[in-house]
């Protein structure tokens, strides 16, 4: 938010668009702990609670005119089960409930975290390492049950040049330990970033001959980042899926 500065600053103006993103508790000024519960906490529950009201709840009294919850479960089940039988195929369907959940999380997340004085959660690594991480063991984890020592032909490229072949094997494993930081760092940052920029602008907001402008850019940052929040959720499932499917068909 913008402050007005005075003392040593004199008539302008101080912004501090990184301050939305510092996790506090909730109760009292004391320092942040294990148990703690905290603004992050608060809206990762809500998180949680979102998708319980929309899946579980919204869908718990089916009908054949759909209320406006049922809708939205189904046309979100309908996305998301499409992509994974697309990317993975028949053998990944199986492993449908896991990636709808992660879906539903981190785009309501995403969503979540547009509401005014709200706290965006999947802006903290601290919330998208783990969800990534989760994804990277399940996928070697599957990959290794389902192919045995078979899964780590994929770092072999037989198709190159045999003398190639020893270097092209260190970039894949490289390139595949990395995918757990990539797969974070995506996500984390672009929500981020696009808060930080609204944040600046309703700064400006504040001064009155650029105020009208200033709002326009909110408004159209706004619009921006609802598109984000999905693109980001919709990247996050998909990189996901294709990580399944290397771990079902290494060698494809």
């Amino acid at each position: 938010m913008a402050t007005e500065a005075n003392g040593a600053e004199t008539g302008g103006l101080v912004f501090h668009p990184m301050d939305q993103f510092i996790v506090r508790p909730l109760f009292g000024d004391g320092p942040v702990g294990m148990f703690t519960l905290t603004n992050a906490t608060l809206w990762l529950a809500l998180t949680v609670l979102a998708v319980i009201a929309i899946m579980v709840l919204g869908t718990s009294r089916r009908a054949i005119i759909p209320s406006r919850s049922q809708s939205v479960g189904e046309l979100a089940y309908g996305f998301v089960y499409k992509m994974v039988e697309d990317v993975t195929g028949k053998d990944g369907v199986k492993y449908f409930p896991y990636i709808m959940s992660l879906f539903m999380f981190v785009v309501l997340a995403n969503f979540l975290g547009l509401i005014p004085m709200s706290f965006a959660t999947t802006s903290h690594f601290a919330v998208t390492v783990v969800l990534a991480l989760a994804v990277f063991l399940a996928v070697t984890i599957l990959g290794f049950v389902n192919n045995g020592v078979s899964f780590l032909g994929m770092f072999w490229v037989t198709s190159a040049p045999l003398a190639l072949r020893p270097v092209l094997a260190i970039i894949e494993l490289i390139s595949y330990f990395v995918r757990p930081v990539s797969h974070s760092i995506r996500l984390a940052g672009n929500i981020m970033a696009g808060h930080a920029v609204i944040k600046v602008f309703a700064g400006f907001a504040a001064l009155a001959v650029v105020s009208p402008i200033s709002i326009l850019a909110i408004t159209a940052m706004y619009g921006l980042e609802v598109l984000v929040a999905f693109i980001q959720a919709y990247v996050f499932t998909i990189l996901t899926c294709v990580y399944l499917k290397d771990a079902l068909s290494p060698h494809h």
